[in-house]
This record gives C-alpha cells, structure tokens and sequence, in this order.
C-alpha cells in the first residue's frame, strides 16, 4: 500500500494523553500473559481489519469517492526478523486523530465501568475479560512498544498512535501513514520470536481467519501469498465448514472468546431470499441488560456490509443472538434511516424469530439440562417478548421455565399444570427479588400445606410479563400475596382440613372482636384486617385486595419513582397462632383491656408483617418502643 509523499508544511505538535481507567487496568491484565494462546492477538487485529474494509465499502456505496478507485480491499501481514516487527495492515475505513484516541484510548462500549468493577471483585478474570473481548489491547500481549499509522479515507491528513501499554499513549500527525487505512506494528517482546515465523503465521491464519472474507496476504520479499479462503463463510455449504471454521468465525462476529452454546446455519428460498448464520452464546454477555447495549446481528446485503445496528433485524429480547444475516432482496444502498421502515426486513425479522424460537424448543425437549443452563443465562431477556410479541407469546410461554417450591430444578408451566392437585384452578405465583427469601415467605404455608406447588419469580420482568398474559392453557395466573384466595377447594378435603381457618376462627373466643379492635386502632394503616386462610406458622401477614397492585410491582415502581404513593393493604391474622390466641383471650376477658398495651400489640402485628414482606417501617423508632414497652410488661408480670 502506497504511502503518502512527505512535505514540508508544519505538522501539528505531538500530544501525550492518558489511557482511560478501564483501560489501564485491561491493559495490565492482558500484559501480564492473561491467555495461555496469545496467538489470538493476531485474530483480534486481522477481525478489526476487516471490520474496517466492510465499514468502508457500506460507505463507499453513497459515498464512491472514498475508495478513489482502489475497491480490492485487503489485509497485509508482513514481519521484520532483524528489527523483531510484525505488522498487520489493511485498506479499509482509516482512523484521525480523534478516532484514534476515541478508539485506542478509551474503552467506548456499553457497561464498561460496571464490568471492570465486577473485574476487580473477582479472581477469575480471565473468564470475564473473555466475555467482554480485549480487541485491539490483545496486541500488548506480545509486544512492548505498538504504532498505529493510519489515514482516514477522504482525508489527507495521516496520524500516528504509538505506546508501550503502561499508562500513556502519544498522538502526532505523519506523512508516513497508508494511503488509506491502518498499519499496525507490534515490536516484539523478548521471547515472542515465534510471530516472525512465516509458517507459524500461516497455520494461526488459517486455524482462526480462514473465513475473512477478505484476502489476508502474506508479504514475504517480492512474494505475495493469500493464507485464507476469503470467501464469505455463510456463503458455503455446511458440509465444507468444520465445527472449528464455525467456532472461529462466531470468535470474529461476537468478539468473543467462549465458543457457542447453538449455532444456526440456514438459507430461505422462495418470496424472499437470505441466508443467516446466527450464533447463541454459552455465557452471558456482560452487558446484555445496559440500556446502551450493541446489536449483535449484522445486516449484509449481497455479501457487503450493511449495518451491526440494525436493531429491526431481531426482536430485542433475543438480542443475545450473535452472527450475521445477508439478504439478496435489499437494495445494496439503503440506508439505515430507510431500513428501520422496510417491510422486507419485518418479514425476515418475523421468519428468523420463528427459526430461533423452533430451535430452542427442539434443545428443550431433546437436551432439557442444557436448555436449562441457556435460560439461567438468557431466560430473562426471553421472557420480555412474553409482553413484546403477542404473536409469539404461546410458543415463549412453552420455552419459559421456572423456580417454585417444589425443589430446585426449574419447570415448564406445562410440567406445573400435570402436578396440580384436584381442585386447583389456577397458576400461583410469588414475586419478588430472591428466590430463597421468596421460599421463606408466610404466604407459602397455606399453599404448601395443600400441596399446591407455587412459582417463585425473582426477575424484575416478571411483573410486567404477567398482567400481558394474565393466563395459559384456561388457568389464570394469580399472586399468592392477593386475597380471594379459596384454599378450602383444594384437595382431598379429609386430608387436607379444608375448613381449618374457619374451624379455628369459631373456637377462639373473641377472634371477631381482636379482628374489630386491630382494624379500629389501624384504621389508617390497612385496608381491611381478616381471618387468613394461608397462614399456618406465622401470625400476620399482608396481600393486596383483588384489583389493587402487586406488593412486589409496587416497589419496583418506587424505587424507580414511577408511584408516589402506596395502596393500603389487607392485614391477615392466623387464628391458630398462639399470639393472636392470647390476644384475642385478654380481648375477651376484660373489656378494659384495649388501652395502651393492645393498641402498641395491634401496631406490633402490623409492623411484624411489614418485616416478613421486606417492607420498610415507617415509623422505626414507634416500633422500638413498642417493643420494648410489651418486652418488658411481660417480664414485669412474669407471665
């Protein structure tokens, strides 16, 4: 590639910048041979090389100036034994000096603080580095000093980027840059000899870039040699691709370093024509839930490069989903205004949605224990098209599984519905923010006493999913925190004790004037106070009333300042419970008995429930008397 003649204007004086704090603490961890194969430092470059020729040739498309002619692109590898370089070159997009310090020296993705926090937690860092993808940093991995020339195309101005990775970067304007694009040099460190080996960067290309679609030559004196088979991948049969060719092509798509967990190779014929190579990752991204995430599918048309954001190309609850789709039925210059309003990228939207939703639930019925690890990772983010895409809600629902009460392998709905006892009618459901505070709810009681198996629900989503389905198969899902629950229908109703709760409430005297006495002193604090039907171990407990919010949906809402205001709630009391007993006895034998002492125990049974729902006391300090005023009553009498 060509370089641009020097001149004798004045060039702008050369700068001395700082890497990002992010990046410097990459930098430190990659330095310090984070990877056993360093070899795929090579792989990152020659990617981003070619990510660079396809940006181009889209923008070369409206703008044709830009390539001046010169549309073969490429990607150069050439090594200096005697001055221990190897640099990687292409003719692609180019960079500034902007770009430049935007690119190299700052980490600009979604999520990063977050994620080198999270680095700093924890000691396996070369598993999460591997899920957010070094790039451009893997070069520090075997070279002390690296210099980026490059020129941007369409503009005459070409810059330099040089450092040794340690904390600075400095940037100068140059005449000794490509004509256009990027030459990268890695000075070697000592030990790294290897990557001046001719042979040894054969086998690296071909083992992890044969299917670059753009050529990677080797120059070696007044030989070129092209080292892979520059052939769009997703173009080839399946029989020709070995699973390692798979691997390593999702390895430059996703920018990742786990290997796929499903991949999807499938072409369409007919109305419309395109092929895809979609990939599903075995690990989690790190910012699959940042609201400034990257789109993980690109869009080619013909075999050239779209757009990697085109956010209509997959629904955004599979946006896990990692590879490419190439249509021949675009126009190669749509632009991306144009394409978000393309009825022809709905339709491949609606039949690759199809395809992916029909995979998984082949994985569910044919590997369940696999299928169970793909939604630990992403089941979350599946579950959003439950109130997104009404069009595929059943087949979601039957890809949805769950926590419940009974024991820890997670369940279908359908699985639910088969171990429903007699008299069941419908699907019962607890939210809230852990699954294993949610097993040691009061709530559960009654239900575990019939028998009757309850959905633990803990991500954030599921609250707003539910009020969009409200039922499957007939069966209405319902909260067990809200009242007008009947119990009583449930079961075998000699075994179970179907009218327990009213049972108990006819042999307590003066139940009916505790409960009138508690909802009196209360009365600006509960909605209603009644007899609980699913109370067995603990005295109280709070649920909404039918028709009013979900506990849980209303404090999500508050913490995010969506509700300024809070629904009052339904105090339940079990009658069995030896307190409430006790209570409702002093009640009933000494009608003087209200006062003082019986009005903190009614503002004490409301505070307990408050505690057991992960509830704030409004009044901290008010209960703390209580308390103690009661404590040390009951100590003083010595009863």
């Amino acid at each position: 590639m060509a370089n641009k003649k020097s001149s004798t204007r004045t060039l702008p004086k050369e700068e001395t910048l700082g890497f990002q704090a992010e990046v410097g603490r990459l930098l430190e961890i990659v330095a310090n041979a984070l990877y056993s194969n360093k070899e795929i430092f090579l792989r990152e470059l020659i990617s981003n090389a070619s990510d660079a020729c396809d940006r181009l040739r889209y923008a070369a498309l409206t703008q044709p100036e830009l390539t001046a002619g010169d549309t073969d692109f490429r990607i150069e590898l050439a090594c200096d034994a005697k001055a221990r370089t190897l640099s990687i070159s292409d003719n692609g997009i180019g960079m500034n000096r902007d770009d430049l310090v935007d690119n190299l020296g700052t980490i600009a993705r979604s999520g990063t603080a977050a994620f080198m926090r999270q680095l700093e937690q924890k000691s396996d860092g070369a598993n999460l580095i591997g899920q957010f993808g070094v790039g451009f940093y893997a070069a520090f991995m075997v070279a002390d000093e690296v210099t980026v020339s490059s020129r941007k195309a369409g503009e005459t101005q070409g810059w330099r980027w040089v450092s040794d990775g340690k904390g600075e970067f400095t940037v100068a304007a140059t005449d000794d840059a490509p004509a256009r694009g990027t030459r990268i040099q890695l000075h070697l460190k000592k030990g790294e000899d290897e990557f001046l080996d001719p042979a040894r960067l054969r086998r690296i290309v071909k083992t992890y870039s044969d299917h670059i679609a753009i050529p990677v030559v080797l120059h070696e004196g007044d030989k070129d040699e092209t080292l892979n088979a520059a052939s769009a991948i997703w173009t080839r049969a399946k029989s020709e691709i070995s699973d390692e060719a798979y691997t390593e092509f999702y390895h430059h798509v996703a920018h990742a370093f786990d290997d796929p967990w499903l991949r999807l190779h499938f072409r369409a014929e007919g109305v419309l024509e395109y092929t895809g190579l979609l990939f599903i990752p075995a690990s989690k991204p790190f910012d699959l839930f940042h609201p400034e995430r990257q789109h993980g599918v690109k869009l080619y048309v013909k075999r050239v490069f779209i757009s990697d954001q085109c956010e209509d190309l997959v629904p955004a609850y599979l946006r896990f989903l990692r590879g490419v789709i190439d249509t021949e039925d675009l126009p190669l210059n749509i632009s991306r205004e144009t394409l978000q309003h393309n009825p022809l990228l709905a339709k491949i939207r609606q039949a690759v949605t199809k395809r992916v939703l029909a995979e998984l639930k082949k994985r569910a019925k044919n590997a369940p224990d696999e299928y169970i690890a793909f939604w630990g990772n992403f089941g979350a983010v599946l579950k959003e098209g439950l109130y997104e895409d009404a069009s595929q809600r059943e087949t979601l629902l039957e890809l949805a599984r769950f926590a419940t009460t009974r024991g820890s392998e997670n369940v279908s709905l359908g699985d639910y519905i088969e171990r429903m006892p007699a008299g069941q009618e419908a699907i019962y459901y607890l939210s809230g923010d852990d699954t294993d505070a949610l097993r040691r709810s009061p709530h559960l009681e009654g239900f575990a006493a019939k028998g009757v198996e309850v959905l633990l629900l803990s991500d954030p989503v599921d609250e707003f999913w539910i009020p969009a389905v409200s039922e499957y198969q007939g069966r209405q899902l319902k909260s067990v925190t809200r009242g007008g629950t009947d119990l009583g229908k449930i079961g075998d109703k000699k075994d179970a004790d179907a009218g327990e709760a009213a049972d108990t409430a006819a042999e307590t005297p003066g139940l009916d004037a505790l409960i009138a006495f508690v909802k009196l002193t209360l009365k600006d604090d509960v909605k209603d106070v009644r007899v609980s039907e699913r109370l067995t171990d603990s005295a109280v407990c709070l649920v909404a009333d039918e028709g009013d919010i979900d506990m849980h949906l209303e404090r999500l809402l508050k913490q995010h300042r969506q509700l300024d205001h809070a629904a009052k709630r339904v105090l339940e009391i079990n009658p069995g419970h030896p307190l409430i007993r006790r209570l409702a006895d002093r009640l009933a034998g000494d009608n003087s008995a209200g006062g003082t002492v019986m009005e903190d125990a009614a503002h004490l049974l409301l505070d307990q429930a408050r505690i057991l729902e992960g509830e704030p006391l409004p009044d901290p300090a008010a209960f703390g008397r209580r308390l103690t005023s009661l404590v040390e009553r009951g100590l003083t009498s010595g009863d």
